[in-house]
């Protein structure tokens, strides 16, 4: 009789299950560098702002490079489906829980106008800004030359998962590879959350890889289909893959944690599960620039067959220089994301990001609640 195979499962961990070791050596915070580079472009902090279209419309782009950032723009949401966005936001953001799925996915049937590409595009360069935008796979081989011919900096190739080497009905489908040779930009490409993908993905001559499959507070991934790995554990996996593409080629490829952020904390903790930068979403939906009025949802809440997404209000609560920079009188670490990752770096000696990568992590499933009954009892009244 032959034996059942035997299948084991290894731990996973996820923000609020570890904790940051600081160093034996400490650095003011003002001589810590956060800076951010991506092909020729370097921003001065590592945090980006996800291609969320209650987020990043070309005003907050604009808005977001002042702030020495990068924001990613949709290229097949409502900023390039519709002349006046403003309409359709309204729709969206007028209707009750009920029907929100169902009025995105309405809203959403409208086509892609590629004279909308182009507008959008340029108010962001005519303004100064550096414009990174995205598509899903499917619709890179049509929209990623539009974009770069009407002026964007950097192509993002974005859907829940994302392969370098994929099985489907097309004689030829999307060749990264030969992607990244036919643009006159860098190209990043997401998401994964293991070694050999990102192995393989940076192995296609991209220019970063987001790391992240179902943690944002707008996906719904994880409950439809099952898939995803906390993003602690899946970002230190991606970074042993990008420092062993390193180490065989010369060729640093910078990760991007992508979602389930919600603290300057958690940022610092990507950041020393090796991540070279950031991408939030819903968090900045709560900033005052945002198109979203406090709402937001995901990129695929419109699917059509299979939502993965759903619409959440946060709020109006702050400013995007606040959320960034401060200075904020909240003690819960929602607002200042900067000033964590440079006050974080002191901590640990850390005077580079990639110092950072250095500092020890913990597993300390109390982290958050040891010593805290008196703000765990405030919490709950």
């Amino acid at each position: 009789m032959i034996s059942p195979r035997t299948r084991e499962l290894r731990p996973a961990y996820g923000f609020d299950e570890v904790a940051i070791v600081p160093g034996d050596v400490t650095v003011n915070p003002e001589l810590t560098d956060v800076s951010f580079a991506v092909g020729s472009f370097t921003f001065s902090h590592p945090v980006l702002a996800a291609d969320l279209d209650a987020v990043v419309d070309p005003r907050f782009a604009v808005a977001f490079h002042q702030f020495g950032g990068l924001a990613v723009m949709n290229l097949e949401g409502i900023q390039t489906r519709y002349q006046d966005p403003e309409e359709a936001l309204t729709e969206i953001l007028a209707a009750s829980d009920a029907e929100a799925t169902a009025i995105i996915q309405k809203v959403y049937s409208a086509p892609i106008r590629p004279d909308l590409i182009g507008e959008r595009i340029r108010y962001i360069k005519e303004r100064g800004a550096v414009c990174a935008v995205s598509a899903t796979p499917a619709s890179t081989k049509r929209l990623a030359p539009l974009a770069v011919d009407a002026g964007a900096d950097i192509f993002v190739v974005k859907a829940t998962v994302t392969t370098a080497r994929h099985i489907s009905r097309s004689v030829r489908g999307l060749i990264l590879a030969e992607l990244c040779e036919q643009l006159r930009a860098p190209v990043l490409v997401g998401n994964t959350v293991t070694y050999g993908a990102t192995k393989e993905l940076m192995e296609t001559g991209i220019a970063g890889v987001l790391v992240g499959v179902g943690p944002g507070a707008i996906c719904t991934t994880r409950e439809v289909v099952g898939v995803g790995v906390p993003q602690v554990t899946a970002t230190m996996d991606c970074a042993a893959a990008r420092d062993e593409h390193y180490r065989q080629t010369g060729r640093y490829i910078p990760i991007i944690t992508d979602g389930g952020m919600r603290t300057g904390g958690d940022v610092c903790k990507a950041l020393v599960a090796g991540a070279d930068a950031v991408m939030l979403g819903s968090i900045f939906a709560g900033t005052a620039e945002t198109p979203g009025r406090g709402y937001s949802w995901g990129m695929s809440t419109p699917h059509s067959q299979l939502p993965r997404g759903t619409r959440i209000h946060v709020r109006v609560n702050t400013t995007l220089e606040r959320l960034l920079f401060g200075p904020t009188s909240r003690t819960d670490g929602t607002e200042n994301l900067v000033g964590a990752i440079h006050t974080a770096m002191g901590v640990c000696g850390a005077q580079t990001v990639q110092e950072f990568h250095e500092a020890e992590l913990v597993v300390a499933p109390s982290i958050k609640t040891e010593g805290k009954k008196y703000q765990l009892a405030r919490e709950q009244t």
